[in-house]
């Protein structure tokens, strides 16, 4: 008998992935998880029904949400990571000497006992010496915190289930501030190739566009997102993803990578048309908003 995991990403679209078999299930206080195991993308696991990585393919996320920040800051010293319980961008991070300072916000405990149990390849970036982690709630973290980080990194994935308030005009308010005069914060922005998805993701640019004088978006190919099509925001108080870019710093660290180079970089920022458009009307918009 065969066993298949489906999740909808619309009404009339759906991911199937055929299982060998189900290696654990749980119900935290915040959400439903499960872990599986696929002859496709190894491991994979899934939050209330919906894939939040797989061994095969988040190396791309989280070298996408981590390398091209520490890419353009050229002092990075101290990060805060909202979410990323799971470790993997805690894993990409720890290849940065220089660092001092990884600070985890994640609530939910049970998910990070998971993953060190199931994912430990992802997990063993949450034993480097310079991570703290803090089980609470990510928004509520950041109200106390004032000129503190050069990198925030926002890994919450749901902006409509128990992580909702990190995608609020508040939180992005809350990042501006506990900042130093030149941080950075890079957030994923969901996909908006399915009409269903778009909404969110004007949301998200009209919030950071709003909060940063610096805010632009950058692309990667996941095949477990929907439509295998994932955004990224990145938004600064003073470097360009482009400008400030400096492509021969980040070659001599010789930091081995799977999906990201500095060639790809620059391309990233290179969006589809569909894709300008809705950024553009969400910021002719808060032009409109001004006059």
């Amino acid at each position: 008998m065969e066993f298949w995991f489906s999740e909808l990403h619309t009404n009339n679209v759906k991911l199937s992935i055929r299982v060998e078999k189900q290696l654990f299930s749980g119900k935290s206080d915040f959400q439903q998880i499960d872990v599986f195991e696929s002859s496709e993308f190894g491991r994979f696991l899934t939050s209330d029904g919906t894939v939040i990585f797989s061994e095969k393919d988040e190396f791309t996320y989280d070298e996408m949400i981590v390398h091209v920040p520490m890419a353009v800051h050229p002092d990075v010293k101290k990060v805060l990571v909202i979410g990323g319980g799971d470790g993997g961008v805690a894993r990409e991070l720890s290849y940065y000497d220089e660092l001092e300072v990884i600070d985890v916000v994640e609530p939910d405990e049970m998910f990070v006992e998971v993953c060190k149990k199931f994912f430990p390849d992802n997990a063993k970036g949450l034993n480097d010496k310079r991570v703290n982690i803090y089980y609470q709630d990510g928004l509520r973290f950041l109200r106390s915190r004032h000129g503190e980080y050069d990198l925030i990194i926002n890994d919450a994935t749901d902006p409509f289930g128990h992580t909702a308030g990190l995608f609020t005009k508040e939180f992005y308010g809350c990042c501006y501030k506990a900042l130093k005069d030149d941080g950075i914060m890079v957030y994923q922005h969901g996909s908006p190739f399915y009409d269903e998805d778009e909404e969110a993701c004007r949301a998200m640019h009209k919030r950071a566009f709003r909060s940063f004088p610096i805010s632009r978006v950058y692309q990667a190919h996941i095949p477990t997102c929907a439509a295998g099509y994932w955004l990224f925001g990145f938004a600064s108080k003073k470097y360009h993803p482009i400008k400030d870019f400096n492509a021969r710093r980040w070659n001599e660290r010789g930091i081995k990578t799977w999906y990201y180079t500095t060639n790809l970089h620059t391309g990233a920022f290179m969006l589809p048309k569909y894709v300008e458009d809705l950024l553009v009307e969400e910021e002719q918009r808060r032009g409109d908003l001004i006059k």
